[in-house]
């Protein structure tokens, strides 16, 4: 990682270990990009910095060059980066350079209007391959600023004949729906307008020619770090330019600066890669891991959540007996659900009042929490610290505590409300209360759920002041309880991005616990996501959600490829059941440090036959899902990208030795169980 100056052209090179990027002043000290691609030399960046002239220009045309944080002003006519209101009415920004400082993997430009009190800072910082980009937005004036978009970073692509997206759609319980097609010669925009990151749209997308595949061509991909409202607006014009800008907060909204105040925008970070779609996620893994968790080198722990068994029929007699079933069969970590605190009978009272229902824990939760670990587990609470019910007592008592708007309704949605945490009273009963219960009980583990979207939220600041409170809080609360660790959750991966995982530990990738679903919702999540931070439960079968019957084999082998859990019945379970489930849980205590540290490449096969391939060191797994097969088709050899040609692989299990260029070519040959819903694990080592 390095950063070169080149002062005659007042170009920078941003150089990663297989990729590069360019910028420059013009001589209107406009920051214009100059490359995002493989790596070049610094000679190379100012020779690609010399503007061509466009053969379509005329006076209907916006000027050459692509800004670096586009604005209003002059002949630009795209998306705008950066749009500012001074106190006199003025909204265009002209820019003059004030300088700018590299320090080992970070540069920042500084730069300042050439007339009003404005003064922008452009930061980069280089990871491996990952750059990433933020702003600060300064008010170096007497009077207040308008902000009225504030995006982290703009991003171009070389041109190309044509461009295809990648990005993420779905809804609860189905998240993370991988969706590829051509993008339109338009202006195209992705965007949360929730309050969170959403179950719709996820701040990841990832641009191609047309031609990239799983492991070739080139492939521009981002993320935006943020948890709240966001929006990203790709931009292709007839003649071929082509990029995006994005940052928090959706159209509509403005940020008021006082005087001498400071924005920063959440990070928005790059990857390019010249190895397809698979080496710009294992890029992204990698990122994850190596800047974005708290603790990237721990195990995480198999863990049971009561929810499903029980819904909100929570007790202290019935949720020893779950612990007692889940401990015989090799689970780590209990968590107790809703249902627990208040009078939370049901889904319509008792959010909000933070103590345990006397009448189903008459001495408190200590006796459980000590069961709990009695038994061999850690033990975790479900909370959802940013809602509350209109029937509770904390609603009766500060009714002014909720998102709302005068001269409008309040609007219920899953019986609940919406706590206002950009109040400092909110933020700090919140941080009070989960203080004392985390300390109360030694508490290794908090499940945060968020279960419904922003309405009535007001003033405009209240989305961005928001996010940054349940920031601090649990910034705070991690501080304070160093063994404490957190899940992030909102109705399943309504709140899933950077951000959030920055001050968590996994995330509950979606309500929906149908193995079948799962394949597609886990392919989706694992285009950005890491699978150590991928929590997947096995549940009850028929599913809950679905109905659909399928083997328990088949349900651990796919919640395997990630942060496994259990999450079913326990007590309507056959002996037959909870011994293969004994066998499977213990099979994925010995694959985790390869799941979860390992690095995973996706399989394609024939038909409806996938599956990952991890690999840590010498260790392989792999593991392979099949739902459906059409009559006279047994699924093939599944062929492994991760081998080399010259080595041989053992079966860790059949003793069988396969050769690298095989398994490259033709595949690892699968012993699947007929029917439909059939997989397979597979543990291999490459032999020296």
């Amino acid at each position: 990682m390095h950063i070169s100056y080149e002062t005659g052209q007042r170009l920078w090179l941003l150089t990663g270990d297989t990729s590069a990027y360019a910028l420059r002043l013009d001589d209107g000290d406009r920051l214009r990009h100059v490359h995002w691609g493989p790596r070049i030399t610094l000679a190379e960046a100012v020779a690609l910095g010399q503007e061509i002239a466009d053969p379509a220009a005329s006076s209907f045309e916006q000027g050459p060059g692509a800004a670096e944080l586009s604005v209003e002003g002059g002949d630009h006519f795209g998306p705008v980066s950066l749009q500012v209101r001074f106190a006199d009415g003025t909204r265009g920004i002209e820019w003059r350079y004030l300088g700018h400082e590299a320090d080992g993997n970070h540069l920042r430009i500084d730069l300042a209007d050439r007339y009003y009190p404005l003064e922008v800072k452009l930061h980069y910082a280089v990871h491996d391959d990952v750059i990433e980009r933020w702003v600060d937005v300064v008010n170096k004036g007497p009077e207040t600023l308008d902000v009225l978009r504030a995006d982290s970073a703009a991003w171009q692509v070389p041109a190309r004949e044509g461009y295809r997206l990648s990005h993420l759609v779905g809804a609860w319980n189905s998240e993370f729906r991988l969706r590829r097609a051509d993008l339109p010669t338009a202006e195209t925009v992705l965007t949360s307008r929730r309050g969170a990151t959403s179950h719709h749209a996820n701040p990841w997308l990832a641009v191609d020619d047309g031609t990239a595949g799983e492991d070739h061509g080139e492939v521009w991909s981002t993320v935006l770090a943020w948890s709240g409202s966001w929006r990203v607006t790709l931009s292709r014009d007839p003649g071929g330019r082509t990029g995006w800008t994005g940052g928090f907060g959706h159209e509509g909204l403005t940020w008021t600066l006082e005087a001498g105040e400071t924005l920063t925008t959440p990070v928005f970070a790059g990857v390019w890669s010249g190895s397809g779609f698979g080496a710009a996620s294992r890029a992204w893994h990698a990122y994850v891991s190596n800047q974005v968790l708290p603790y990237p080198a721990e195990d995480r722990p198999v863990l049971y959540n009561s929810w499903e068994a029980t819904g909100f029929d929570v007790d202290e007699a019935g949720q020893m007996a779950l612990a007692a079933k889940a401990a015989s069969l090799g689970a780590e970590l209990f968590v107790m659900d809703d249902g627990w605190f208040g009078a939370r009978l049901s889904d319509h009272a008792g959010l909000g009042d933070w103590e345990p229902n006397p009448r189903r824990f008459p001495n408190g939760l200590r006796p459980l929490a000590d069961e709990v670990r009695r038994l061999g587990m850690r033990f975790g609470i479900w909370v959802e610290p940013e809602m509350v019910n209109p029937d509770s007592d904390l609603y009766r008592a500060h009714p002014d505590w909720v998102l709302h708007q005068p001269n409008r309704r309040r609007t219920e949605m899953r019986n609940q409300l919406v706590l206002n945490f950009a109040r400092p009273d909110v933020e700090q009963w919140a941080h009070a209360w989960l203080d004392k219960l985390v300390a109360g009980l030694d508490l290794d583990f908090l499940k945060w759920d968020f279960n419904r979207a922003f309405t009535e939220a007001g003033p405009d600041r209240v989305f961005l002041e928001h996010t940054r409170a349940v920031y601090r809080v649990m910034d705070r609360l991690r501080a304070d309880h160093p063994g404490l660790r957190i899940e992030a959750c909102a109705g399943g991966g309504g709140r899933a991005d950077l951000g959030i995982l920055a001050r968590t530990d996994q995330i509950w990738t979606s309500d929906n616990t149908d193995a079948v679903d799962r394949i597609a919702i886990q392919n989706g999540f694992g285009q950005y996501f890491p699978a150590q931070v991928m929590s997947a439960w096995v549940t009850d079968s028929p599913n809950v959600t679905t109905g659909r019957t399928t083997p328990l084999r088949f349900r651990f082998h796919v919640a395997m490829a990630g942060v496994l859990g259990l999450g079913g019945d326990l007590t309507t379970w056959t002996p037959d059941e909870l011994k293969e489930a004994a066998e499977h849980v213990a099979a994925y205590k010995r694959i985790r440090p390869i799941v979860q540290h390992g690095t995973a490449y996706r399989l394609t096969g024939a038909g409806t036959l996938t599956g990952v391939q991890f690999v840590h060191g010498d260790e392989h797994v792999v593991l392979a899902w099949c739902p459906t097969r059409s009559y006279g088709y047994h699924p093939g050899p599944l062929p492994l990208p991760a081998v080399l040609p010259g080595a041989g692989y053992l079966d860790l299990d059949t003793g069988v030795t396969h050769s690298g260029a095989v398994l490259r070519q033709r595949g690892l040959p699968l012993d699947l169980p007929s029917g439909d819903h059939a997989s397979t694990l597979v543990r291999l080592r490459r032999l020296s």
